[in-house]
């Protein structure tokens, strides 16, 4: 799959509406009752930016950055701002052979914990703790996959866990932007989607 490891421009993102969606198939019975099917088991983010172009020099940005990614073809960093960084989140227990572990983001609702794979993280945020004790040398941190590295494994029992920013993977969920011309250097977009690609 194709992906531009850059990020959409974050002044438009600002204005960008969705979240998460799942795909469940409900089927009311001739009783009344209901047989609900799950499609995902994890959810799939959507959005439309089409609100958050407030300027010419943003409506330039974006159709520069909509025609280097060709449409749909590649994917790229979103910055959804609801929902852009894990503080304290625990990605692994070390066994004392283990080197790699990745991040994750725990969503935790009453006694229900789901976790999310990280796989893009922004360069510069993470920050990576063993027991606690924050590690300055010895972690590097794969920025296109969200893999964590130890050049020598956690010991047995020890608790790993990381503090990050990171980006969603989105496409553009459209070949074509389509904009009204209202006014003389006034646009108006009806709708930009975008939607997360998994690998």
């Amino acid at each position: 799959m194709s992906f531009l490891e850059q990020q959409f421009p974050a002044d438009i993102s600002f204005g960008a509406t969705g979240g998460p969606e799942f795909s469940t198939s409900v089927v009311t019975l001739q009783n009344g009752f209901e047989q609900r099917n799950i499609n995902w088991s994890i959810a799939r983010a959507k959005y439309n930016v089409s609100q958050g172009i407030k300027t010419q020099a943003q409506l330039d940005a974006l159709i520069a950055f909509f025609r280097n990614a060709g449409g749909k073809a590649q994917g790229f960093r979103f910055k959804d701002w609801s929902d852009y960084q894990g503080i304290g989140q625990s990605i692994g227990t070390g066994n004392g052979s283990t080197t790699q572990f990745q991040l994750v983001k725990h969503y935790t609702s009453g006694s229900a914990t789901v976790a999310r794979i990280i796989t893009k993280p922004v360069a510069g945020s993470v920050t990576i703790f063993v027991n606690g004790v924050l590690q300055t040398s010895g972690v590097s941190v794969n920025m296109a996959t969200g893999v964590i590295t130890f050049t020598s494994a956690p010991a047995n029992l020890a608790a790993i866990s990381a503090d990050f920013e990171f980006d969603v993977p989105v496409r553009f969920d459209t070949d074509h932007l389509a904009a009204t011309l209202e006014n003389k250097n006034e646009r108006a977009w009806q709708n930009i989607p975008l939607v997360e690609v998994r690998k």
